[in-house]
Parts: structure tokens; C-alpha cells; sequence
């Protein structure tokens, strides 16, 4: 595998996850002090004949942030798929569309806990803009817990086209942003839709809440007028995967 077409990623349920989900793994990393703890790893590593590297501490501490557990890997780079391809998935698993757009959130932090929420609830796909976002690296990969080797990614020049094309195939696209809008219980989620949330500062860019079909709110009653992107977004998957499995039970 050449230089150019690895990465890293670190901590127990990334590499965990790289090795399930069979992403081309060419060495494992793992921390001399956390070796006889680690069996799940070398098990498999042993089944792929994966070589095993052990390293020292100070290996770890050089290359990863706070939270690296003492084991990382570098594995081929991930292959992004077309929004067209992405957009064919329900219908080939015969289900409604549920897809998230995520606006120039620029955390990786935040990207990554709303990748593992999103593969939690079920969401078909995540598309993201190719400028004005954090990137799929490390830190988004750890945050994510290893979700993102299960859920189909997909990088668009224009989350404007992105949305316009959704709409154009019936699915509903709403937006999510702080305000006096209707809350996502009261209107119906339970069919197809998109789900667009913006960045950790600004919210949604005007253009692009003009493109969506409706704008909704998470109703609050303390003092603080907002949540975290991340923790917003859990919250609107949430109520609708509750819509969509309770029509589930209805039909």
C-alpha cells in the first residue's frame, strides 16, 4: 500500500470496527502496556495476517490526542460513494429515505458523534461539502466510535445541488435550527426526508435554508438558547426513527 493511499486511525472501537467491517488493514500499532488487553484486536489481526507492531507510550503520545487507548492502525483510505448511489439506497432496501446533510460543521468532534448517532438510528447516508468542513480524519473517526466504517458517506462540491436533487426525488428536507419554528413532534417525519444542520456557530447559511421545505426547532425552557450540534441533531434522529417505527407498527 502506498504512502498516499493510507491513514491512521486510533482507539479500541476504530480499529475494532476497520477489522469487522474488512477495510484493508495494513499494521496495527499497539502500546506495549496494553497488549494482554487488547485479545479481541490480535485475535483478528491474526485471522487477516495483519502485522502487529508493538510500541512504547511515547510512541502513542507523539502521533494521537489524549484518548488514543493505546492502539492504531493504518488502513487503506476510505472510498466515498456518488450522491446518486447514496440516493438509490433506500429503494434497493425497500425502505423510506433518511439521509442527514451536514452544513460546514467544522468540529470534527461534532461530525463524528452525529456519524455514530446517524449509523445508530439507522440513517442511509451522510453528505457533507467538500470545503468548510472538517475532513474525515482521526479525531472524527475515534468520536465516532468506529460507526463511520458502516455508514456510506458522500462529498458534494454544493449541499445546495445535494438538497435540490433529494427534493426532486420526494424526499422531505428539513432544516434544524434554534427559534420559535414548529418542533420536530408536531409535524409528520415518518416518511422520506433529510435532515439539514448547520455549523457549530452560524447555524444554517441563509441559501441553504431557503432551499430546505421547512424549518423546525427543539424547544427548550431553561436559560440557554441553543445545544450543541451534535446533541440537537440526536435529538431530531431520534424522534424520527420514533415516527418512522411507529408507522412501522401501524401499517
Amino acid at each position: 500500500m502506498k504512502r498516499e493511499e493510507r491513514e491512521w486511525i486510533y482507539g479500541v472501537n476504530p480499529v475494532i470496527e476497520a477489522l469487522l467491517s474488512g477495510r484493508e488493514v495494513e499494521e496495527i500499532f499497539i502500546s506495549s502496556s496494553r497488549r494482554e488487553r487488547l485479545e479481541t484486536i490480535l485475535k483478528k489481526a491474526k485471522i487477516r495476517n495483519i502485522r502487529v507492531r508493538i510500541e512504547d507510550k511515547e510512541f502513542f503520545d507523539s502521533k494521537f490526542p489524549k484518548g488514543h487507548q493505546g492502539v492504531a492502525a493504518l488502513i487503506r483510505k476510505r472510498e466515498y460513494i456518488t450522491l446518486e448511489d447514496m440516493l438509490d439506497i433506500p429503494s434497493k432496501e425497500g425502505e423510506d429515505a433518511f439521509f442527514v446533510i451536514l452544513d460546514c460543521i467544522e468540529d470534527p468532534r461534532n461530525v463524528g458523534a452525529i456519524v455514530r448517532t446517524a449509523e445508530a438510528v439507522g440513517v442511509h447516508g451522510i453528505i457533507m461539502q467538500a470545503y468548510r468542513s472538517a475532513g474525515i480524519g482521526p479525531e472524527m473517526v475515534k468520536t465516532s466510535a468506529g460507526a463511520i466504517e458502516h455508514i456510506p458517506i458522500s462529498i458534494v462540491p454544493n449541499i445546495k445541488k445535494a438538497i435540490k436533487l433529494m427534493k426532486e426525488r420526494n424526499i422531505l428536507v428539513i432544516g434544524a435550527e434554534a427559534g420559535s419554528n414548529p418542533a420536530p413532534w408536531d409535524i409528520d417525519l415518518s416518511g422520506p426526508v433529510g435532515v439539514v444542520v448547520g455549523s457549530e456557530g452560524k447555524g444554517l447559511r441563509r441559501t441553504v435554508k431557503e432551499n430546505c421545505d421547512i424549518i423546525i426547532s427543539i424547544p427548550m425552557k431553561g436559560r440557554i438558547n441553543s445545544l450543541n450540534v451534535s446533541v440537537a441533531t440526536g435529538i431530531l434522529l431520534f424522534e424520527i426513527l420514533r415516527q418512522k417505527m411507529l408507522k412501522f407498527k401501524k401499517l
